[in-house]
C-alpha cells in the first residue's frame, strides 16, 4: 500500500472514532433509581443549539402513553415527539445552560448533558432543581 493510501486509510479511521465521540445520536435513556431502559431520545443540533426528543418508549404498556402532569400545551398529548432537550449550548466539552424535561412528572428544570470521559457510549444527563440535582447515564443506541 502506498502512503497515499495508508493517510486515506488514516484519516476514514479516525474521521470515524471522532464521529462516535459526541452527543449526537440515538440514545437509551435508563432510570437512575430502577436501573431500566425508558426510552429512546435522539439528540440533534437545531439553530446552534442541541435538542433531544423521544422516539419510543420501551416501558411494557407505556408505547403510547401521554403526559398527563404535563401544563399547558403539552397537557395530554403523546409522549413520543417530545423534546426533553432543548437549547443546550456547548462549553467546555458540555452541554449546558438549557432545560430539561422530564414528561413523567411534567417538570422543566436546569440541565448539562456530557459523554462520560472514560467511555463515550455512555451519556450523562443532569437535572437541577434548585440546589439539587439528579444525574442518569444514558446507553448509546448502536444499531437500530
Amino acid at each position: 500500500m502506498t502512503l497515499r493510501g495508508l493517510m486515506f486509510l488514516w484519516f476514514l479511521c479516525m474521521a470515524q472514532i471522532v464521529g462516535a465521540q459526541d452527543v449526537f445520536g440515538k440514545w437509551k435513556t435508563i432510570d437512575d433509581k430502577s436501573g431500566k431502559p425508558k426510552a429512546i431520545v435522539e439528540i440533534y443540533k437545531k439553530g446552534g443549539l442541541v435538542y433531544g426528543k423521544i422516539l419510543r418508549i420501551l416501558e411494557e404498556g407505556r408505547q403510547d402513553a401521554i403526559c398527563e402532569k404535563c401544563k399547558g400545551d403539552q397537557k395530554n398529548k403523546p409522549i413520543v415527539g417530545m423534546n426533553v432537550i432543548k437549547a443546550l449550548k456547548e462549553e467546555d466539552g458540555q452541554y449546558k445552560h438549557g432545560r430539561l424535561f422530564d414528561p413523567e412528572y411534567g417538570v422543566e428544570v436546569r440541565g448539562k448533558i456530557w459523554l462520560h470521559p472514560e467511555d463515550p457510549d455512555k451519556l450523562k444527563v443532569r437535572g437541577y432543581l434548585a440546589f439539587l440535582y439528579r444525574t442518569q447515564t444514558w446507553q448509546r443506541v448502536k444499531d437500530e
